[in-house]
């Protein structure tokens, strides 16, 4: 099990580390009084592996039972529980711009200036970090660098939650591009199999179709530019830190020929080994609003 516990000064990035470590497969608390740490780690270490990536947020919000914090510590370590300690800084300069243009006010300095609640944050947390196993200081890093620095440090290597999943969606025009795309190409410049009766109640997943659409020479040019376009997108894409790519590819009717290109861009970069989903959304409507009879 991985036990972490991410602490550090108010504004200097927990909220996108939790992020990040959520998306690493971790199960996060934030703002747990530091006195319930000990029966949370116990529920956790006798879950048998049902929960083995935990990330506590503790911080100076939860007030005097932070001075609980190195109490709970204590215990976890005479115990055998093993923890690791993440802390996030950042200099003052940084932070109060963070505080400006935020709105926010600091815990420790509601009603004065903030750069006294720095100071006082600073104070409390001193002991903390000087039992820090990782401290990231953020004055300097973008959100994408902070991320990189959370997968280096507790990503697993191969693992799903590091890699970038795509997903290849056909659909329809005329039934709307799908909201969550990131890359939109429209093939209605293809030749259109609906006004080709033998053709017509058949999908891009049937051979007729797709052999009608695949051979067609504008077809193969598309794909292969289309290819060489991911192929450069993808790597970068993950290089910034994205998870998730939706590449959306639209027809007509969202049933023939967005449907057999989906498969075909699918099937190559599936070869190529990348983590791919393919899903085609409006590939049964014409057959539901009764266009198509089957």
């Amino acid at each position: 099990m991985r036990f972490v516990i991410l602490t550090g000064l108010s504004g200097a990035g927990k909220t996108q580390t939790v992020r990040n470590l959520e998306d690493l497969g971790f199960f996060c608390v934030d703002n747990l009084p530091p006195s319930l740490i000990p029966k949370f780690a116990e529920a956790c270490y006798q879950s048998n592996g049902n929960i083995d990536r935990i990330a506590l947020v503790i911080d100076i919000r939860g007030g005097q039972f932070f001075d609980d914090l190195f109490e709970s510590l204590t215990y976890l370590k005479e115990e055998g529980y093993k923890y690791e300690i993440l802390f996030l800084e950042a200099s003052d300069k940084v932070l109060v711009k963070r505080y400006k243009e935020s709105r926010r006010k600091h815990p420790l300095a509601p009603e004065g200036r903030v750069l006294n609640g720095i100071a006082t944050e600073r104070r409390k947390l001193k002991d903390v970090r000087e039992r820090a196993d990782h401290i990231i200081n953020t004055s300097k890093l973008s959100a994408r660098e902070l991320t990189e620095e959370i997968n280096n440090i507790y990503g697993e290597e191969g693992s799903i939650e590091t890699k970038l999943i795509v997903t290849v969606l056909s659909f329809g025009f005329k039934y709307g591009i799908p909201v969550d795309s990131d890359l939109v190409f429209d093939v209605r410049f293809l030749p259109n199999p609906y006004y080709i009766p033998e053709l017509k109640q058949y999908s891009g997943n049937d051979k007729p179709v797709r052999d009608y659409v695949l051979e067609y020479e504008g077809t193969k040019v598309f794909i292969e530019k289309l290819q060489d376009m991911l192929q450069f997108l993808i790597p970068n894409y993950k290089a910034e830190g994205k998870r998730q790519l939706i590449v959306s590819i639209g027809c007509t009717g969202g049933r023939h020929r967005s449907v057999a290109i989906a498969n075909r861009i699918y099937e190559i970069l599936d070869h190529n080994g990348y983590n791919v989903n393919i899903d085609h959304r409006d590939i049964d409507e014409d057959v539901n609003r009764g266009d198509i009879k089957l």
